[in-house]
């Protein structure tokens, strides 16, 4: 006892030597390791026979089947565009443009300002003379398309037309470019390049007319020009001449005489151009000069929109005289609530005008076309 406890540690080497045969005790646990092997391999060579190889896939959820899309509606008419406000509007390309939606209220009938200088194939009858004028199938009359808006509103309100336009290439530019849109021009058909000056007047928002040569009492010796409609002629000659001068240019709202004061003092020869007029949906204005004219009369028996100028304003070409007579003009209209001054396209005239208009819009005149002034029957 005492040698082994005072041997130094770990000196012990001698160890008893191992047997070489393996008692139970020691090779029993690896021959059940090894028969636990086999068994295991066994198993999994008998179970890869019956589907673990490729094992079955997971069984899928139920899909809840989708409800068809609804059977679509049956063919119909394509809606008009919408704008932002849900206003119906219409595709157009001017000139070949791009395409945009122009808003329309469907209780108003003039024309939008981008198209027009085009002008409406509704409203058109083509004549040997050219395109006419005429009421559309729907009932818009020239007057009511090409009509230029206003206000509506009940102040002192001033038309006035200048009329010539088309004699003079540079006279006709000056006065497009410088007039107001509010200005009303009329149009010789004595002019040249009248298509090009009206979709040039149209564009910059002109409302215009057609003026009509008419016999003055000293004619030939004084003569309006070609086609002037003359108290001897026939009626059928009288309507020819007429439809050769209302066919030089279109997207007017109506006409007015050029001299004449022989011609509208024969009622005889002026009820069939005034019949003409109204069944062609435009006015008639009178230049005021002659005091023997028989339109008025003639227009309300035949119920034509009719208008007659209150002060011709530039028998003087001079300008303090003009300016006096639109101020003449600015008087009428405040006393009656409204005024009706017709001129020429003098440089001078346009000049006049376009500084008057601007004063006169800053003391509250309203300066309107002159379909905005016509006694109208189809309006009340």
């Amino acid at each position: 006892m005492n040698v082994d406890l005072n041997r130094p540690l770990g000196r012990n080497s001698k160890r008893p030597r191992q047997s070489g045969n393996l008692t139970p005790g020691r090779w029993l646990p690896p021959l059940l390791v090894a028969t636990c092997i086999v068994g295991l391999s066994s198993l999994i060579s008998f179970t890869s026979h019956q589907g673990f190889r490729n094992p079955a896939p997971e069984p899928e959820k139920p899909q809840v089947a989708e409800a068809p899309p609804p059977p679509a509606p049956p063919s119909a008419a394509p809606a008009p565009p919408q704008t932002a406000n849900n206003l119906p509007g219409k595709v157009i390309s001017p000139e070949g443009g791009p395409k945009v939606i122009v808003v329309g209220d469907p209780n108003k009938r003039t024309q939008d300002p981008r198209t027009a200088h085009i002008p409406e194939q509704d409203l058109i009858e083509q004549s040997p003379q050219g395109p006419l004028p005429t009421v559309a199938p729907d009932g818009r009359r020239p007057l009511d398309v090409y009509a230029r808006p206003w206000s509506g509103a009940r102040g002192a309100r001033v038309a006035i037309v200048i009329g010539g336009l088309g004699l003079s290439q540079t006279g006709s530019q000056n006065a497009i470019r410088a007039l107001p849109g509010e200005v009303t021009l009329a149009f010789s058909p004595e002019g040249n390049s009248l298509g090009r000056w009206m979709q040039a007047a149209r564009q910059d928002g002109h409302e215009i007319l057609m003026q009509i040569p008419l016999e003055p009492f000293d004619y030939p010796r004084v003569n309006p020009g070609r086609n002037t409609l003359t108290v001897d002629a026939p009626a059928p000659v009288t309507l020819e001449n007429l439809h050769k001068t209302m066919g030089r240019i279109t997207n007017y709202t109506g006409v007015m005489n050029y001299m004449g004061a022989r011609f509208t003092a024969d009622a005889n020869a002026m009820t069939p151009v005034i019949q003409d007029v109204a069944r062609r949906g435009l006015l008639y204005l009178d230049d005021g000069t002659s005091a023997r004219s028989t339109a008025d009369a003639i227009a309300g028996q035949q119920g034509a929109p009719f208008a007659v100028s209150d002060v011709l304003i530039d028998a003087s070409q001079d300008r303090g005289n003009i300016l006096k007579k639109l101020d003449e003009l600015e008087r009428i209209a405040r006393a009656k609530g409204s005024a009706i001054g017709t001129g020429s396209a003098f440089d001078v005239t346009v000049e006049a005008v376009t500084s008057w208009v601007n004063e006169a819009k800053a003391r509250g005149i309203e300066i309107v076309p002159i379909s905005a002034l016509v006694r109208d029957p189809q309006n009340g």
